[in-house]
């Protein structure tokens, strides 16, 4: 019996050795080998040629708020991974907020974990939570698979997840360490907070000067040394302000373990172009200026920021109100993000490569899922097949997830995801999506 069930071709391949054409064999839901182009297909194995559209590896997407339960008229599980799967996103991993419970017990965890297993269209794993008073749940809930724990230094925005202060930040983090567990936070100082004006109204630039940047560059910093007396492991979430590279730079060439990703609005949305009560641009930290969203793209060009995620954190309508101090805060991109980055990085000059190496590779290995992130023997079949030069206008109303509210709407994009497979099966064909066959994943065991 032949050893392959079945072979994708493309003269574009996007593998860990650079782009090239390409046949990737495929059995039980693995990737076998990566010949090629012309390689003659086993007997028996069903052959998909792609043409001159691109095969990357499925993306890889850390920061997710799926809401779900509790929230679920926000979000859910079967509304957030349908978006997913239409954008070319094979795994996803689950914040531990926004969800009632959240995520913060081994308990609310499996709770999450019963409400998603019939309902992921994609892989789904979950991070944990770190709030005030709940030191003694994370190690339980890293051995129960969690694949680390969120916290927040300044307020979430829900009760039932609180910030922690300096000394319950210390606190978590210590035991964290203790066994080599990863905490990734929201790093914005909650004094420069409470110093800048109160916002109130329709006006971005109001709403702007209320998150400066020196409260991101003073939260990443005490974040640094509080990880180097520990000898801990800790990453950065949706980095906003370019002014904390350098200091995050000199950081990890000294040894201190610190990641950053940052978020496709704020390398492809600017502050400038945000129009009075648009709120569908509100998120925290904000979208900056054109001049910092240069310096973010500098930051990835040099590695210094290792990955791009969305940051998913839809809501309701009715939530986005055209007042900036009272909207919610967040920008929904499950569906738009490779295209989002796709459209501004080739103006900058970056290849599928770089992009591949952003939101899959880097993600995938953040978190330690070595079968997810490239196009390589022994990894899992999970692919999305990309027309790059093809363009689309964004229509709210052709997104998959639940709440049809976008920044993006109406922007014209490059990169048209034709298709979607998870461990070489098709699931997203353009136009329909099959039904949930996602797993739920648990952070790998040493």
């Amino acid at each position: 019996m032949s050893e392959t069930e079945l072979v994708l071709r493309s003269t574009r391949v996007v593998t860990p050795e650079g782009t090239r054409a390409a046949s990737v064999t495929v059995k039980d839901g693995k990737i076998v080998a990566v010949l090629p182009h012309d390689a003659a297909a086993p007997a028996g194995a069903r052959v998909t040629d792609f043409g001159d559209d691109v095969l990357l590896p499925g993306l890889v997407d850390t920061h997710v708020h799926v809401n779900d339960p509790g929230r679920t008229h926000w979000e859910g599980f079967w509304t957030a991974t349908r978006a997913a799967a239409a954008g070319g996103i094979t795994t996803l991993v689950d914040m531990p907020l926004n969800s009632l419970p959240p995520t913060t017990t081994v308990a609310n965890l499996d709770t999450k974990r019963e409400v998603a297993r019939t309902k992921a269209h994609i892989d789904v794993g979950f991070w944990g939570g770190a709030i005030p008073g709940n030191v003694k749940d994370l190690r339980p809930l890293h051995e129960s698979g969690a694949f680390g724990f969120k916290c927040f230094l300044s307020p979430s925005g829900v009760d039932e997840f609180p910030q922690v202060d300096r000394e319950q930040l210390a606190a978590a983090l210590g035991e964290i360490a203790g066994f080599g567990g990863l905490l990734i936070v929201h790093a914005e100082d909650p004094g420069h907070l409470d110093a800048a004006p109160e916002v109130h109204g329709p006006k971005y630039a109001d709403f702007l000067a209320s998150r400066p940047r020196a409260s991101e560059n003073d939260a990443i910093a005490g974040l640094i040394d509080l990880a180097r007396k520990l000898d801990a492991r800790v990453h950065v979430l949706h980095l906003s302000s370019g002014d904390a590279l350098p200091m995050i730079a000199a950081a990890r060439a000294e040894g201190v373990q610190i990641t950053v990703e940052t978020c496709p609005h704020f390398l492809t949305l600017t502050a400038e172009e945000v129009p009075d009560g648009a709120t569908e641009f509100k998120c925290c930290p904000p979208i900056r200026e054109a001049g910092n969203q240069d310096v973010l793209w500098q930051g990835l060009a040099d590695g210094t920021i290792d990955c791009i995620v969305s940051d998913h954190s839809p809501s309701t309508l009715d939530l986005k109100t055209p007042d900036f101090g009272t909207a919610w805060g967040g920008i929904s991109s499950l569906q738009l993000g490779l295209p989002a980055i796709w459209t501004a990085a080739r103006e900058r000059g970056h290849t599928l490569d770089d992009v591949v190496r952003w939101m899959s590779a880097a993600p995938a290995r953040l978190v330690g899922l070595d079968a997810k992130g490239a196009i390589a023997p022994g990894k899992d079949a999970d692919f999305a097949v990309l027309a790059p030069e093809a363009t689309f206008t964004v229509d709210p109303a052709e997104l998959q997830h639940r709440n049809k509210i976008t920044a993006y709407a109406g922007k014209t994009f490059h990169g048209v995801v034709r298709s979607t497979w998870l461990r070489g099966r098709q699931i997203n064909d353009g136009t329909t999506l099959v039904e949930p066959t996602g797993e739920l994943l648990e952070r790998p065991r040493a």
